[in-house]
């Protein structure tokens, strides 16, 4: 088997000074219209300007990438947000002519024709879909809409509860959700409810700011409404709306039925006559919630032992962001919510971030973009930085799959069987009941920008009815319609990449059907897996998850398949066998 390392290097300059650095468009400019300005007389040049415009793109791509991580790490340093700020209202702009006058060259000359192979199809592609989106007037708005987008994080960051006389990030909070005391957990559920709806004006007023700009974008470029723009703009050639639409009802008939079974069996193990969101995470009396781990330096030296054990050059991804500084890990007041991993495309490790404290599920974030992480390392290597740009739907393979591989080896987070068993449920039971949420949101995404003039009546309407069919009849949500109104809020891909998010639900299926083949065969699992993360974004969908050995489908049949698979492995850690 190849062997693959995690010694990554950054791509050597050709074209910009070594010391180069984004500091203002006066300066970035004279590259661009070099490039743009430059003759292409014969098949070498051709090769030699993308090679150019790919080392462009990765400089300034790691750019704009370092000044949002920083940002969303600290979301009270004016400063911070003013260089994020700056790039995207002072020099973005400038670049967006440019870079459609440079995709218009390399469409129109005459030797791209000769470019070969799937990854340059794949490429062209992507750009001729950019030259149809194109449009000037949207250029400012595009920039309106990045500074505002970013005002989520801002908002959130700012968000804290007291507990005791202690005082928490939301995150922090929600670990009390998994105490045995239920009048605690009550009382703390509350607390985040209470203090998400201080923000609910003003998380509902950018909402709608948002909804219009992005609906003004798309009647610019000549779309009925955002939402049928964002699926070419994501590049969803592979699915349609209506698969969308197919999924969203897999799901109701499929999934919610398992979920269901799910909830009850957890009311009867807690021996409530009712199950209650603040129940969900919680252990019946005299059990302790899991504590995989204490601190955020903990995390990484146990996840780091959990991949060596998968496959070594995993471990190694994590062993060398580790060593470069790409790793903040710790939840912190002042930090934005949520958890990423970042792709660097000039220096190739990217960087993680997240807000762990000391759960489960932050075992399960790590993982996740850990897994990430690996995709990342794993397509550095391709020629041109458009090579690297995956789809999504193939990205959260890497990171779901991860979550799934990394099961067997999460002793190394607890000292005893018990607790390992109760982890793995929990990972299972989440498996399947993620699924009515992402229908949920995307069902919902779908009718915001079906209907981008609503009122927030009717958006209060629309999200309630929607929420409504999803959830289980086996939870209690009697008495919260209050919180349950505004519950979409706390989903930052709403405000930050809309229409991302049943990337999340397409991926599961195909991290399941790479679990399955796991557990029949461990080394040609994890061969498809990196096979198909290091062809990047140069094969199509369908043939990125042929390459993993996947069936790229959304139909009911298929998802029932495989939800009867989880469920089997979710019995066997429910009712382990005793040797």
């Amino acid at each position: 088997m190849e062997q693959y390392t995690a010694n990554i290097t950054s791509i050597p300059r050709s074209f910009l000074p070594k010391d180069f650095k984004v500091t203002n468009w006066e300066a970035l400019e004279p590259y661009f219209k070099e490039l743009l300005d430059r003759p292409l007389t014969t098949r070498e040049d051709l090769e030699g300007w993308l090679k150019d415009l790919s080392e462009l793109e990765a400089v300034v791509g790691e750019d704009a990438a370092w000044r949002q991580i920083r940002m969303t790490c600290d979301t009270e340093n004016k400063e911070l947000e003013n260089a994020f700020t700056f790039f995207v209202t002072e020099i973005q702009p400038k670049m967006q002519p440019y870079a459609d006058k440079l995709n218009r060259k390399l469409v129109e000359n005459e030797y791209t024709k000769t470019l070969e192979g799937d990854a340059y199809q794949v490429y062209l592609r992507n750009v001729r879909k950019s030259i149809e989106l194109f449009r000037d007037e949207n250029i400012p708005l595009q920039s309106e809409i990045a500074v505002l987008a970013q005002q989520y994080g801002v908002i959130n960051g700012k968000m804290s509860v007291e507990v005791d006389g202690q005082e928490y990030t939301l995150q922090q909070a929600s670990k009390f959700l998994e105490n045995p005391d239920r009048d605690l957990r009550e009382k703390v559920y509350r607390k985040i409810q209470e203090r998400r709806m201080q923000d609910k004006d003003q998380l509902n007023e950018l909402f709608s700011k948002l909804v219009g700009l992005r609906d003004r974008v798309a009647k610019n470029a000549g779309f009925a409404n955002y939402r049928d723009y964002k699926f070419v703009d994501l590049g969803r050639f592979d699915y349609k709306k209506e698969d969308c639409f197919q999924f969203h009802e897999a799901v109701k008939t499929q999934v919610r039925p398992l979920v269901d079974f799910i909830y009850d069996r957890k009311r009867q193990k807690l021996g409530l006559p009712s199950l209650r969101p603040w129940d969900t995470e919680a252990e019946p009396e005299g059990v302790k919630p899991l504590t995989p781990f204490a601190t955020g330096e903990e995390l990484v030296g146990k996840t780091i032992e959990c991949f060596n054990r998968i496959n070594p050059f995993f471990a190694e991804c994590l062993v060398k962001m580790k060593a470069m500084g790409r790793l903040d890990l710790d939840s912190r007041k002042g930090k934005a919510p949520g958890g990423y991993n970042c792709p660097l495309p000039e220096t190739g490790a990217p960087f993680i971030f997240m807000n762990a404290a000391g759960q489960m599920s932050d075992v399960t974030t790590m993982v996740h973009e850990g897994g990430h992480a690996v995709h990342s390392f794993l397509a550095h290597d391709l020629p041109l930085t458009a090579f690297k740009e995956y789809p999504m739907e193939i990205a959260e393979v890497a990171s779901m799959t991860m979550e799934l591989f990394s099961m067997d080896y999460w002793d190394v987070f607890f000292d005893n069987e018990e607790d390992l068993q109760r982890a793995k449920q929990h990972q299972l039971e989440r498996v399947i009941t993620i699924f009515p949420w992402i229908a949920t949101i995307d069902k919902f995404q779908h009718w915001v920008y079906e209907n981008p003039t609503h009122s927030l009546e009717q958006r209060e309407e629309a999200w309630r009815s929607i929420l409504a069919e999803y959830t289980s009849v086996a939870l209690d949500v009697s008495g919260l319609d209050e919180y349950r109104k505004w519950s979409w809020q706390r989903q930052l891909h709403l405000y930050e990449v809309p229409f991302y998010y049943i990337e999340y639900g397409i991926a599961q299926l195909g991290a399941i059907g790479l679990w399955k083949q796991f557990k029949e065969d461990k080394q040609k699992a994890i061969d498809n897996y990196i096979k198909a993360l290091q062809l990047g974004g140069t094969k199509t969908l369908p043939q990125l998850y042929e390459a993993a050995g996947l069936k790229f489908s959304f139909s009911p049949d298929y998802i029932s398949e495989l939800m009867l698979f989880v469920q089997g492995e979710l019995e066997k850690v429910t009712h382990p066998v005793v040797k």
